[in-house]
Parts: C-alpha cells; sequence; structure tokens
C-alpha cells in the first residue's frame, strides 16, 4: 500500500513537471512572438513616420544656394552700373544674364559709289566705361556715313567714331547718355588653353544678343601679313555680325573682341569648323586708352615688311631657327634701314625679350613709343647681330 501510494505520488509529480515544461515552452514562446510583433510594430511606425509627404520633406531640406546676383557699382553721378566681374567662375546663364546689358549692335550707315545710295551694315559692341565709349572692330565702321548703336533694350542710340586702329582691327565709338552698364576688360594673357569662354553678339544683325560658348582652342596665333597679330582663337560660333563683340571668361570680363572666322573656301572638299579669332583684351586696353587720350593710337615703326616664321617659312626660306621674325623687306630711310638691318634677316629678339609664338614682334613693339631706343638681336645666317635702333611713327594706311 505504501509504495502504491508513493508511485502514485511520484506519478503526479512527474506530470506535473511535464506539463509546466509544456506551459511555460508555449509561454516562452508566446512571449517571443509577442516581443517580436512588438518591435515589428515598432519599426513600422518608425518607418512610416518617417515617409513624410513630398512638400514636408522639401521643406526639411536645406535652402537652395543662390548664385550670387549682378553687383550694382555706381559712378559718381550715379547713372550708369559696372557689371563688376566676379572672383570664382559662374555658369553660363549667370554670365550672360549679368553681362548682356553692356552688349550692343552697332549699325553703320554708309553712302555707296552706285547713285550715292545708301546702305547699312553690322556688328557688335560692347560699352566699357560709364562714360559710354563702346569697342568694336575697325572693319565694322569703316566706310561709314553715319553710325547707331542699338542697346539691349532696343533702343537706339547715335555714335561718334572716337579713333580707330586698322592694324589691331579695332575701334572706339562713344554714345551719350545713360548706359545700362559697362563691362570690364580683363587679362588676357592670363587665359588657359582649353578654358570655357562665352561670345555674345548679333549675327547676321538679326539675331541680336545671341551667345555661343566654346573654349580657348590656342593663343598667340598671327595668320597672316594683314590680319591683326597674337590672337585667340576659339571654336565659340562667330558668323557675320558678331565681329566687334565680346569674347569672355565665366568671370564676366572682356578677353578677347571677336574679329575674324575661317570659313570653306569655294568648292574646296575642306570642311572648315570651329576656327574664330579674337583680339586679346590687353592690346584693346592699350587702343582704347591711347584713343581717349590721343584720339589715335601711335605704333612704332621699324619700317620692314615681315613674317613670324612658322614651319612653311622656315622651309621655304632654307632657315635654320624656328622662332622669330623674318625680314622680307625694309624700306630706305627707316629704323631698320638705317641701323643696317637687312632682308633675309631673322629678328629673334626685342630688347632681350624673344620672339616665338608667346611673343610676336608687333605686340612686343606695342610695348613700346615712337623715338625710344630699343635693341634689335638679329640672326644674320649663323651670326647673332645687335642693332641699336630708334623707333619711327609708323605711318597710317
Amino acid at each position: 500500500m505504501g509504495r502504491l501510494n508513493n508511485f502514485v505520488v511520484i506519478s503526479i509529480l512527474l506530470i506535473t513537471l511535464i506539463g509546466g515544461a509544456v506551459l511555460g515552452a508555449i509561454a516562452g514562446a508566446g512571449a517571443a512572438v509577442y516581443i517580436t510583433q512588438r518591435q515589428l510594430r515598432q519599426a513600422v511606425d518608425t518607418a512610416v513616420s518617417q515617409a513624410l509627404p513630398v512638400s514636408t520633406v522639401a521643406q526639411q531640406l536645406p535652402p537652395a544656394t543662390q548664385l550670387p546676383l549682378p553687383t550694382a557699382v555706381p559712378n559718381n553721378n550715379n547713372s550708369e552700373t559696372a557689371i563688376a566681374p566676379t572672383t570664382t567662375a559662374n555658369d553660363v546663364p549667370t554670365v550672360v544674364a549679368r553681362v548682356s546689358p553692356a552688349v550692343v549692335t552697332v549699325i553703320n550707315r554708309m553712302v555707296t559709289s552706285a547713285r550715292g545710295s545708301e546702305a547699312a551694315g553690322s556688328g557688335s559692341g560692347a560699352i566699357i566705361s560709364p562714360d559710354g565709349y563702346v569697342i568694336t572692330n575697325h572693319h565694322v565702321i569703316d566706310g561709314y556715313s553715319e553710325l547707331e548703336v542699338v542697346l539691349y533694350d532696343g533702343s537706339t542710340r547715335p555714335a561718334t567714331l572716337v579713333g580707330d586702329d586698322p592694324l589691331m582691327d579695332l575701334a572706339l565709338l562713344k554714345i551719350d547718355g545713360n548706359v545700362p552698364g559697362y563691362l570690364t576688360l580683363g587679362n588676357s594673357d592670363a587665359l588657359r588653353q582649353g578654358e570655357t569662354v562665352i561670345a555674345i553678339g548679333s549675327p547676321l544683325g538679326e539675331f541680336k544678343n545671341s551667345v555661343t560658348v566654346g573654349v580657348v582652342s590656342a593663343l598667340h596665333r598671327t595668320l597672316s601679313a594683314d590680319a591683326p597679330e597674337d590672337l585667340i582663337q576659339t571654336d565659340a560660333a562667330i558668323n557675320s555680325g558678331n565681329s566687334g563683340g565680346p569674347l569672355l571668361n565665366m568671370q564676366g570680363e572682356i578677353v578677347g573682341i571677336n574679329t575674324l572666322v575661317y570659313r570653306d573656301q569655294g568648292m574646296s572638299a575642306v570642311r572648315i569648323e570651329g576656327l574664330g579669332f579674337a583680339v586679346p583684351s590687353n592690346i584693346a586696353r592699350r587702343v582704347s586708352e591711347q584713343i581717349i587720350a590721343t584720339g589715335e593710337v601711335q605704333y612704332p615703326f621699324l619700317g620692314i615688311t615681315y613674317g613670324m616664321i612658322n614651319a612653311d617659312i622656315a622651309i621655304e626660306n632654307d632657315l635654320n631657327v624656328q622662332q622669330g621674325a623674318y625680314v622680307t623687306s625694309v624700306s630706305d630711310g627707316y629704323p631698320a634701314a638705317n641701323a643696317g638691318i637687312q632682308a633675309g634677316d631673322v629678328i629673334v629678339a626685342i630688347d632681350g625679350i624673344k620672339l616665338g609664338q608667346q611673343a610676336s614682334l608687333r605686340g612686343v613693339l606695342l610695348q613700346y613709343k615712337p623715338n625710344d631706343t630699343v635693341k634689335v638681336t638679329v640672326l644674320r645666317g649663323t651670326e647673332e647681330l645687335e642693332f641699336t635702333v630708334t623707333l619711327a611713327l609708323r605711318p597710317r594706311e
């Protein structure tokens, strides 16, 4: 009987333990499920709370960075503003919006030889001072009887010719009254090959203030004896009517005055594209300053004809030098002839400044004035000679 009771007690204890274990497992599993579900609900709630409406997300973003606005620099009478260059590069639309008010169309009304009839040509230009000075190309105003400038807003002003420079194809005009703005002539010597540039002008005289963009393809280009020297080459599209308009850097400064473009020749199979050229702003500045001061540009003069040496000239004349100015003729009674320079000589330096791709003879001579005395270094065959030359005043052609 005692054994039976013990067996019953033990059985009950075993059943209780097994049942407890089973219930504990069920309870534990339930707790785990509950915790997991709660964590999932929290995660979902968090995700939903973070998935805000688009308008709310936009409000949480930092304000968009504002591009710099044109800087107005008043002059003494507070009537005109300089379109100040920025110290950092901008995007093209920003530069264009800032500088456009100072870009103009130049109308040349001329009397033709046929029955004295009047014809009109057009080009482009840029206002470069609060006094209303406008720079353009000489060939834009050549042969004029009356000049007119069309401003950015479409209004017109009569213009007078202050002075011109056929040699570098530049001219300076003057308009009266308040101007909408004026541009800064930048430092063209700081240009780098591949740098982005912007051309603005009025192609064909109809599409006023058209914008094209390109790069500086090359610097210090010399094309022919009758073309300006030391030109900037660009692939920004330039057409008839763009002549005289500004070539700008990404700070909104004028770095060149667009002057000519190479085009397809007749039936030639060679397709020419993207070959535009501009007079550097540093030359334009010197020319403008002289015209404002004296009404004309006075060039120092050696009295020679020459060509800046390239591969063709070197081969054609059997030269043993690759850079310099090859003298093709010397005019009697002028400084070079008086000093002893001869046709066939190669001028390699002026006052120690070496001539070459980075420095044309005309560009170097622009640093001097008539009656200045310079040392001219010449190669005659294999012999190096040095001449002391007093520069004359270049006759106007």
